[in-house]
């Protein structure tokens, strides 16, 4: 997979060098440099067939909209994934919490049972395989 983005990586960095030199040509244009301008239109041509080539490739691979939002802002999209794997840990942390105390509940409450209703708790607990019935 690496590959494939090396492969577009470096189509694009021909394709920008193809459009900065086709800046130069045009901001001093000269009709003498007529034909450098068309070999470069040509080539940029070529530059997006390529890109095209590529995209195809990696139709298969989705990137949320958010991350080009910050792109958009001038953020760092490794930024979204940082915050993305932050808020992920965060949320376990809650989750992994909330289980501990279901847990600890579930514990207190059958113990309470087991003194209310013995008989019933041992026939629970036989079913649920938590004890051998007595």
């Amino acid at each position: 997979m690496a590959e494939k983005f090396d492969n577009l990586e470096e189509h694009l960095e021909k394709f920008v060098e193809n459009i900065r030199q086709m800046g130069i040509i045009v901001s001093d244009f000269q009709p003498s440099s007529q034909t450098g301008l068309n070999q470069k239109l040509n080539y940029m041509i070529t530059g997006l067939q390529d890109i095209e080539k590529c995209r195809q490739q990696l139709h298969e691979i989705n990137v949320p909209l958010e991350a080009f939002e910050y792109i958009d802002q001038g953020r760092n999209p490794q930024l979204y994934t940082k915050e993305c794997l932050e808020r992920a840990l965060a949320k376990n942390e809650q989750v992994k919490g909330k289980i501990d105390t279901m847990t600890k509940f579930k514990s207190l409450l059958i113990s309470e049972l087991g003194k209310v209703f013995p008989e019933e708790m041992t026939k629970y607990k036989a079913i649920h395989g938590d004890y051998p019935p007595s």
